[in-house]
């Protein structure tokens, strides 16, 4: 049998039309026949796919709606136990197989990540804390960053530095400054100047690369200085020398460098700290606050998340875990990871435009739907705000009842943005936000103070008064259920702050909450 009678078959199954004996021949055919297999599962899932996405995101028992006639349903109930047994022996088989076969490992790009930075300016990409290190020349125009490399090399870089990441082992400075903090297991590290390379022995070292010369300063341990043209030299700690392109050599004073190390950057990064919680209390006072969970209290907050808008709108924790927040304090940040975590929220009242406002840390985006903010079912005039696992940001308000009447009527008019997370990005934390205004029909999604994009909402799908009600911030809620089962939609991830604006805020005013907020 060829591709295209399997094709054939396959849709035919899918859509109700599979005669008994088509079915036999198929049934056979997925038996031996492992492209088929793989085929029929693609062509399943994007079956659900498409269903889904035409009854909205109800989440059922019966996601795949097939067209069979009364006449058939012999038929159905034999394929279904065929399948059945079908699927019990591929998991048999499974078991005397690697998971992997058949399946490629998703690829990543990078010997290391920019671990902290303070005023960063980079001359061409932006480089977020948490993000790989591109590959290529890369310029720090000014500021101080902070790099770790796979091999266990911390680099601290000082403005005006141009510099280039071979592996986790080797790298090139071109002008400007770096220490490296090396420990044993990465013995070997190779920094690369016109002048010359050090070669470190397990150490600190500092090096100041200008035109024609560079400075390096041995910290604590030893390296090898290998000068272009000239024998080898070992410098151990506390020396430290100038050589220049002709070969002279100049010894320095001990202590003379001057570029900065992990303490310079802790101490900007408190002072940043600072200045955020001065403005996050001014933030607390906004009038158009519904709800503002900040996270900054220290000590135990039991399992109550205080509102700082006033509102006393305070929510419940249930099971979520207290983790490390975006400047690193203990304990001020909510993991949502485990399965069923959630904070219970209720906000009152109409509205006719909100802002929906959060920074956020994803690990991974291992459900079909991830969960920021969702009301409770989701009832008529309630919003709905997610990430799909293909890294799009979702919004949502319903606008009526979905009738099996009038199926080609949507229930709501969903507003994706773009792809914006990858699985590089997994740890990093990240500034969401997105805004609904009914007046002008617009809702607009965020990412780190930029607009990721801009959709018009038609007539028959706008809602001029949004309820909110009972609601779970990371998760998805029907508390009133009486069967056991949930749709599992709780974010992979973390959350640090969290606000609800009864109004659309602008692009300057996200951008200003990102540039406060922002470690």
């Amino acid at each position: 049998m060829n591709r295209s009678e399997v094709e054939k078959l396959i849709d035919s199954l899918l859509d109700g039309d599979c005669s008994e004996a088509d079915f036999l021949r198929l049934e056979a055919q997925l038996h031996v026949d492992e492209t088929a297999r793989q085929y029929y599962y693609e062509r399943m899932k994007l079956d659900t796919v498409l269903n889904l996405e035409t009854e909205g995101e109800r989440a059922t028992a019966k996601v795949v709606r097939h067209r069979f006639t009364r006449s058939k349903l012999p038929l159905i109930a034999s394929v279904a136990a065929a399948l059945m047994v079908l699927i019990g022996w591929q998991l048999g088989r499974i078991g005397n197989q690697p998971r992997t076969a058949g399946l490629t490992e998703p690829l990543a790009s990078g010997f290391g990540v920019l671990a902290e930075e303070s005023s960063a300016v980079w001359e061409t990409e932006t480089v977020n804390r948490g993000e790989l290190l591109p590959q290529g020349k890369i310029r720090l125009k000014a500021g101080i960053a902070q790099l770790e490399l796979f091999s266990g090399v911390t680099v601290i870089l000082e403005g005006n530095t141009e510099f280039e990441i071979h592996s986790a082992m080797e790298m090139t400075v071109n002008s400007g400054k770096m220490r490296a903090i090396v420990p044993r297991p990465a013995r070997g590290f190779r920094v690369r100047t016109a002048t010359g390379d050090v070669v470190d022995l397990g150490t600190e070292f500092a090096l100041n690369v200008t035109d024609g010369q560079a400075d390096l300063h041995v910290l604590d341990g030893e390296v090898e200085w290998h000068p272009t043209k000239n024998p080898m030299k070992h410098l151990a700690d506390g020396d430290a020398i100038r050589w220049e392109a002709n070969g002279q050599m100049t010894v320095l004073p001990e202590g003379s460098s001057q570029i900065a190390g992990l303490s310079e950057i802790e101490q900007k990064r408190s002072q940043k700290h600072l200045e955020w919680l001065n403005y996050s209390k001014e933030l607390s006072s906004d009038p158009r606050l519904l709800a503002y969970y900040p996270m900054t209290r220290e000590g135990t907050w039991n399992r109550q998340l205080q509102d700082e808008s006033g509102s006393r709108r305070d929510g419940i924790i249930v099971r979520a875990n207290r983790t490390t927040d975006r400047w690193n304090k203990s304990n001020r940040a909510l993991d949502f990871g485990t399965t069923g975590s959630r904070v219970r929220v209720e906000v009152p009242g109409e509205h006719s435009a909100l802002t929906l406002y959060c920074w956020v840390k994803i690990d991974s985006l291992d459900r079909w739907y991830n969960s920021l903010f969702l009301t409770d079912g989701h009832e008529l005039n309630e919003p709905h705000w997610q990430i799909m696992d293909d890294g799009r940001l979702f919004f949502s308000v319903k606008r009526r009842n979905w009738s099996k009447k009038t199926p080609k009527l949507k229930d709501k008019q969903i507003v994706y943005s773009p792809p914006f997370w990858t699985t590089q990005m997994s740890g990093q934390w990240i500034q969401l936000a997105t805004t609904y205004d009914s007046g002008n029909r617009t809702v607009t999604h965020y990412l780190n103070g930029k607009p990721l994009s801009s959709e018009i909402l038609t007539d028959e799908y706008v809602v001029d008064k949004v309820r909110i009600g009972s609601a779970s911030i990371g998760n998805w809620s029907e508390p009133y259920r009486q069967d056991p089962h949930f749709t599992v939609r709780n974010l992979n991830g973390a959350i640090d702050e969290f606000a609800i604006f009864s109004e659309a805020l602008t692009a300057e005013e996200i951008a200003n909450l990102y540039a406060k907020g922002k470690p």
